[in-house]
């Protein structure tokens, strides 16, 4: 697409706040923008207030805001997402008549809602956010792609994807890769902008109705995209549920506390946290921001009922310090129901109010305002690396963009035909550590996907509590959202740990597994250390986290070096920098404290049980990290049906003998393949 500005006689905010407009591949220009009608396309971008699309659509003589329910896109919302869609919908349909306007609801596939509104009220100009996740970039390409045979009155039919510039950068390339390059520009932050008075529909047309919680289900459960059942049911069990019904003695007893609903909490007046379950703020922009304004304020105490309410929910989501902001508010912001801008604005204006209009160059004043702060200038930074993924030509795979809870994950996808198969990294790499392996493997008749893990490279490394369980369950969802189907799992070290827990908490995914060089012990008669689920951060974790990265910077190319004992030239600068570029990340230091708070004491051992005949270990013998002898000695005395692979490599096989680990992985896909095939015909 082609980025196209404004035209000079549109009267819009100084440079700073000046927004990117992209057009469709039939647009050229927009002199003629302010003539005809447009339509305006709500996605995750729930509010009037700071609104770039409003802001030029409003400039049209007629416009129809419009929010479609497409199954395609509302599939990968939770039922508590749901429920905010329909409080936030409810407040913008409120909020756009008050401007002068109203909200069209319709149900359906989007392109087809848009293109017979475009006929109706003979739209010249279609305005939607820019996104990043795939799926909706899909959605919106296919739109284009359905208005190309609709007929506009001025022959000029026109999609305009609009960005809110945070930061006042021109020009993505212009974008440092490393965050410590970029915070060195010191590019303020700009203004949000108020919504503008809205023209109507110059027709008569029917807006439709908002539909209750429980109409929205059933139009979701006649979702003919819909997952299999069993894969839903398998998405709302969480690892620690199974865990703990299989580990402890007193299973029965557990899931039976597991299984009660309890009732939800006594509600403030005036409450700001809407759905059922209670624990996010929702409603719609002023809800938000009453909520926004309660939580900045938190060290002032309050009489008022919602802020105390706010002030409960604050402690009980500190998981660690500042965690509870995205926790509480990631939701509404990742809908768009607050701008991130808005949200950055709202809480340097309060720390100025507390100290007489400065800013101290050491810091903010209260924990709550760095909180806001830094996650929503975190949230850009990853949009932005996101966003320049997508159209940078410099990487030797397309990056993909999938949100999971919120947050961005990286990944690809090679080939469009065979067996599924996903591949995980170990720690501190990223999906292009199998940079020779992706398309090799596809190119054998395979789909391959690889995924860059939250907290990793550059997908987002939010402010939480990292566990193998947290991972574990990201790959589960990834699986059932976005590849669709049972796959054939490889995972490298730490990586190797991770698909072996989702292989045996819902086997149901996998076909088969592939572990090169994997972390986990292996441990005589399965006596292992009581799981908990319970992760507490430490002073020592805080502290050995800051050495880690210390030490990781300074001595990171002999570190990798030392995995690569066969083929050091594979430990190259590409390979070294991508790293290092990682480490200065915001959040990096909250996932190294992981590290020290791991629970490998489920033993490798007890979660390939029920995979025989279904596993095989590719490990370089070679690995500085452990003793691959001992190990490989232990997993065929412990684990039975199991198939061995020694290479004369280190600890990323995969990467420093790629053409032998492809030729084992493709070899033993079509093994399994042909067994799979033959039990379904027998």
């Amino acid at each position: 697409m082609a980025v196209v500005g404004f035209p000079g006689s549109l009267s819009l905010p100084s440079a700073p706040n000046r927004p990117t407009f992209r057009g469709g591949r039939r647009n050229n220009c927009i002199c003629c923008a302010r003539s005809g009608s447009a339509i305006l396309w709500f996605k995750q971008d729930l509010r009037v207030d700071d609104h770039f699309g409003l802001v030029a659509a409003s400039k049209y003589q007629s416009l129809v805001p419009l929010y479609v329910f497409d199954h395609r896109i509302l599939s990968r919302y939770s039922d508590e997402m749901l429920e905010l869609v329909l409080f936030a919908l409810e407040d913008l349909r409120k909020s756009l008549k008050e401007q002068g306007s109203d909200l069209m609801i319709s149900f359906g596939r989007v392109e087809n809602v848009i293109r017979e509104l475009v006929k109706e009220v003979r739209a010249t100009s279609i305005f939607a956010e820019e996104e990043v996740e795939y799926h909706l970039c899909k959605m919106i390409s296919i739109v284009d792609e359905s208005l190309a045979t609709v007929p506009s009155i001025d022959g000029k039919l026109k999609i305009f994807q609009w960005r809110t510039p945070f930061y006042d950068i021109k020009n993505l390339n212009d974008l440092p890769a490393s965050y410590n390059d970029f915070t060195k520009l010191q590019l303020p932050p700009t203004s949000p902008i108020v919504s503008p008075t809205l023209p109507r529909a110059r027709i008569e047309l029917n807006w439709g109705d908002l539909p209750t919680f429980d109409e929205l289900k059933e139009f979701m459960n006649k979702n003919p995209w819909k997952s299999k059942e069993s894969w839903t049911v398998i998405k709302k069990m969480s690892a620690e549920r199974i865990l703990l019904e299989k580990l402890s003695e007193l299973g029965k007893k557990i899931k039976k506390n597991l299984d009660i609903e309890h009732a939800p909490e006594k509600r403030a007046d005036k409450s700001v946290f809407f759905t059922r379950k209670g624990n996010i703020v929702g409603g719609g922009t002023n809800s938000v921001s009453n909520a926004l304004a309660a939580y900045l304020r938190y060290l002032e105490g309050t009489a008022r009922s919602d802020w105390q309410e706010v002030h409960e929910r604050l402690r009980n989501a500190e998981s660690r310090d500042g965690a509870s902001f995205f926790a509480l508010f990631g939701p509404a912001v990742c809908l768009g129901i607050i701008s991130r801008r808005r949200v950055h604005y709202e809480a340097i204006k309060y720390e100025k109010e507390r100290n007489a209009g400065f800013l101290s160059p050491f810091g903010y004043s209260a924990t709550t305002v760095a909180a806001a702060a830094d996650a929503v200038c975190s949230m850009e930074w990853y949009w932005l690396m996101a966003l320049r993924s997508l159209t940078s030509n410099e990487r030797k795979y397309s990056t993909r963009i999938w949100r999971w809870n919120g947050y961005l994950i990286q990944y690809t996808a090679v080939g469009h035909e065979g067996p599924a198969i996903l591949l995980v990294h170990g720690f501190g790499a990223f999906f292009e550590h199998y940079r020779d392996n992706i398309s090799n493997i596809a190119n054998s008749g395979n789909r391959v996907w690889a995924i860059t893990v939250l907290g990793f490279g550059k997908s987002e490394k939010p402010n939480i509590v990292y566990t193998e369980l947290l991972w574990a369950q990201l790959l589960r969802d990834f699986i059932v959202e976005v590849v669709g189907e049972p796959v054939h799992l490889a995972g490298n070290s730490i990586g190797g740990y991770f698909v072996a827990i989702v292989a045996n908490l819902w086997p149901a995914l996998v076909k088969s597994l592939v572990l090169i060089n994997s972390a986990g012990n292996v441990i005589p008669e399965k006596s292992f250390v009581p799981f908990s689920n319970e992760r507490q951060t430490s002073t020592a974790a805080w502290l050995g986290a800051r050495l880690l990265l210390f030490f990781l910077r300074s001595n990171l190319k002999n570190t990798v070096k030392q995995c690569y004992p066969t083929r050091i030239e594979r430990a190259d600068d590409w390979l070294i920098s991508e790293m290092l570029r990682a480490s200065h990340d915001p959040g990096v230091l909250v996932v190294l404290e992981s590290i020290f708070s791991f629970n490998l004491s489920i033993p490798l051992n007890y979660l390939l049980e029920g995979f025989e005949e279904k596993i095989i270990i590719i490990q370089g013998m070679k690995d500085p990290i452990s003793d691959s002898k001992s190990k490989l000695a232990m997993l065929k005395e412990h684990c039975s049906g199991i198939v061995i692979k020694e290479l004369d490599a280190g600890h990323c096989p995969h990467d420093e003998q790629p053409e032998e680990v492809n030729s084992i992985i493709q070899k033993w896909i079509a093994t399994v393949e042909s067994k799979l095939a033959a039990e379904s015909f027998s």
